[in-house]
């Protein structure tokens, strides 16, 4: 299945954002303007200022009360309207937003239906990936490549995908499997799944996730069971 390309695409941004309040203005504002119609940050609760710095950039605020990271993304693809391609990305500084245009390439080129920025192929900067991340992804990427004949080498953030494609897939997953349920549904529909090295910077701040054991374990079982979950469901 192949995702009909618009010739002039309205472009929007989702970064859903937990107390980033260290990053999230300088994020926003590294979008490139030129390519991007609309930046929408997402705050899924934050307690610090967090939506007022991202307001201040430019971007619109939505709020999500709904904590996870599936939710605050699949509240950002709704929000995002008439949008034809919706680009996702974290709101911590560990994803370059000016490098847009190459994670949009393959897309607007009609060769691919979804994109990933693969930080493993671009290089990240040393402690940018924590040993439990860079483990992660090489267990979740062997199961995608045993199950669903993929050859990815990341399952990061970064990523673009028409509008329309992802409303076809149909998201569920609230929290930490929501970026492995994009891909394997993908995957699972026919449509074309390209990757693109994308560098990846220290963030600013502690991560909610890597920076803890109960969140890196968490993370860690919803993306392995998702990925094993739709190679057999109907």
């Amino acid at each position: 299945m192949t995702a009909r390309r618009p010739d002039n695409p309205r472009i929007s941004v989702v970064i859903p954002a937990l107390n980033e309040e260290a990053a999230i203005g300088g994020v926003v504002r590294e979008v490139p303007r030129d390519l991007v119609q609309e930046v929408i940050v997402v705050d899924n609760g934050s307690t610090d200022r967090t939506a007022e710095l991202a307001a201040a950039a430019g971007a619109r605020v939505i709020r999500e009360a709904t904590r996870g990271y599936g939710a605050a993304c699949l509240a950002g693809a709704l929000a995002a309207g008439d949008a034809d391609i919706i680009v996702f990305l974290d709101g911590d500084r560990n994803e370059d937003p000016r490098e847009l245009s190459r994670v949009l390439g393959p897309l607007l080129a009609g060769e691919a239906d979804l994109v990933m920025g693969s930080r493993v192929r671009g290089g990240a900067v040393p402690g940018a990936l924590t040993p439990p991340q860079r483990f992660g992804n090489r267990l979740v990427t062997a199961l995608l490549r045993l199950l669903y004949g993929l050859r990815l080498t990341d399952i990061g953030p970064f990523r673009a995908i028409p509008a329309r494609v992802l409303r076809d897939l149909r998201m569920e997953h609230k929290t930490y499997g929501w970026p492995v349920e994009m891909v394997v549904k993908a995957a699972r529909r026919g449509y074309r799944i390209a990757e693109v090295p994308v560098t990846c910077r220290a963030r600013l701040g502690r991560s909610k996730v890597a920076g803890t054991l109960r969140g890196s374990l968490l993370a860690g079982y919803h993306l392995l069971f998702t990925t094993v979950r739709y190679a057999w469901r109907r």
